[in-house]
């Protein structure tokens, strides 16, 4: 999938009728992701965006990040949940996520507690994403948005996901958490995170 547009896809939200957040202070982030339509698992084949309005000129900036927005073959093949890995369901989620401690570690913008998020359990042991729309939909927790590896860019998923929204290069991440750290004090800590798919662009 190409770099996606931020144009088109303020078009898709709007379509959607989800809300796009273009306050005048700026750093009011739309942090959305877009699927690929490919299933195979295991490669950083989706994008993570990040618009926002620009205090002083009024333009929109926008960051388009390589990452994954489906689990790793390693957790496909070997199940963490009796139900299956999670693979979150696309949608906006509003005021979902918060700039938290990724499994205690480091800071990363994690789900928050008592937030559930409508994921597919796909629980065929496989190398492909069961995104079965027929499949009942459960509420998923710990779907967090963080990076991959800390040193260098990764090109395989594997364990860094199952079920997380994950970045492939630590650089782009530090870039993300830098304009969630910015957006916290204007707005606090609390954000929305939307996931479309290449085809509603």
């Amino acid at each position: 999938m190409h770099r996606p547009d931020r144009a088109a896809i303020h078009a898709a939200m709007t379509q959607k009728e989800y809300v796009i957040f273009n306050n005048a202070k700026g750093f009011d982030l739309n942090i959305i992701g877009i699927r690929s339509s490919e299933t195979r698992a295991n490669h950083f084949d989706d994008w993570l965006t990040v618009s926002c309005k620009d205090a002083v000129h009024g333009d929109w900036a926008f960051y388009a990040f390589a990452c994954t927005t489906d689990p790793g073959l390693s957790h496909l093949q070997n199940l963490s949940h009796p139900d299956g890995t999670a693979v979150l369901k696309e949608g906006q989620y509003r005021a979902s996520h918060m700039i938290g401690k990724h499994q205690g570690k480091y800071d990363a913008i994690c789900q928050k507690p008592g937030y559930t998020l409508q994921a597919w359990r796909d629980r065929n042991l496989d190398s492909t994403i069961d995104r079965n729309p027929e499949h009942v939909f459960t509420n998923a927790t710990g779907i967090n948005i963080h990076r991959a590896s800390a040193t260098r860019r990764s090109s395989r998923v594997d364990r860094w996901s199952a079920g997380c929204q994950v970045l492939a290069d630590p650089t782009d991440f530090e870039i993300l958490m830098t304009l969630a750290r910015r957006a916290k004090q204007i707005y606090g800590n609390s954000f929305t995170y939307t996931l479309l798919h290449e085809n509603d662009l």
